[in-house]
């Protein structure tokens, strides 16, 4: 009887401690843009830091309207000749570590669209057999298994996003989810996903807090990014939010955090909402430079 009383009280200690321990105690990660620059490394040494959590390859520059998709990683290899298929150990061995690894359509640069509810399932399909679980004779980046596809939408249409969303989110299987993110701007509603993001298709939604200056940080203001931040995290049913922030003071034309003012200022603040999961950050390039996410991370 004494063993039983002493387990039960272990276990009200613990129910308590769960109980009083503060939202701003939970762990959030740091998810990364990789793919742009040739100069940034390898998938392999980006996932092997440590720092991250998730990597966006980034990007699917041309799809949709019956367009032949294009797939743009810089001077990392060419898709073309199949060349990328390189990737795929890289792939594999970032996954074996516990990251998920999306491939990122859009950009703010490149020719892409969705034309209609049909298009959007074609393109669904195109992206289940190229890059995720489906089969595919041209799977570019070798057989590996991307974790999910992330929306950086910033041109084309304003229609049928949502659509691909849902289409996308069917593929999903107890034993593998296909993890759908997004990257809208911080000015609400974004302009192209406003309405996808009201869907509850989306997992991660790392908003672009950098080169929108009416809700970013500028230098001893926190207020506007702060305020957007509890706009989107109040208002968009989406499972966890992420900050997201330029790497460096070069990486956008506006909008950068000093690391000091990031962990000491604005971090406490967005870790009270229960949908903070983190800080997403471009580039993996500008990061490689700067050190940011070494010197965040142990407080994300």
């Amino acid at each position: 009887m004494a063993i039983i009383n002493q387990a039960l009280s272990l276990l009200l200690s613990l129910f308590v401690l769960t109980l009083v321990l503060p939202i701003n105690s939970l762990p959030g990660g740091i998810a990364i843009y990789w793919g742009q620059n040739g100069n940034e490394g390898t998938l392999n040494q980006t996932c092997a830091t440590g720092n991250y959590s998730y990597v966006n390859l980034s990007f699917l520059i041309k799809f949709g309207g019956g367009q032949t998709p294009v797939l743009n990683l810089a001077g990392h290899c060419d898709p073309s000749s199949g060349g990328c298929t390189i990737l795929s150990s890289q792939i594999n061995y970032c996954q074996s570590l516990g990251l998920k690894v999306m491939l990122s359509i859009g950009g703010g640069a490149g020719n892409y669209t969705l034309t209609s509810k049909h298009d959007a399932k074609n393109v669904s399909k195109y992206l289940w057999n190229t890059y995720l679980g489906g089969n595919s004779s041209s799977r570019q980046l070798g057989d590996a298994i991307l974790d999910g596809i992330d929306f950086d939408i910033e041109m084309g249409s304003t229609n049928y996003w949502g659509y691909l969303a849902r289409y996308l989110s069917k593929y999903s299987k107890p034993y593998k989810k296909v993890y759908l993110t997004a990257a809208p701007q911080c000015p609400y509603p974004d302009k192209y996903l406003g309405l996808a993001l009201h869907t509850s298709f989306f997992d991660y939604v790392w908003v672009q807090f950098y080169n929108n200056p009416q809700c970013e940080y500028t230098s001893g203001n926190i207020t506007n990014i702060l305020n957007s931040w509890k706009l989107w995290t109040t208002t968009i049913p989406a499972k966890k939010f992420f900050l997201g922030l330029p790497a460096s003071s070069d990486a956008a034309g506006s909008g950068f955090i000093p690391a000091d003012v990031l962990t000491s200022q604005i971090l406490p603040v967005a870790k009270t909402s229960f949908k903070y999961g983190g800080v997403m950050l471009w580039s993996r390039y500008y990061d490689l430079l700067s050190g940011y996410s070494s010197s965040i991370k142990s407080a994300v």
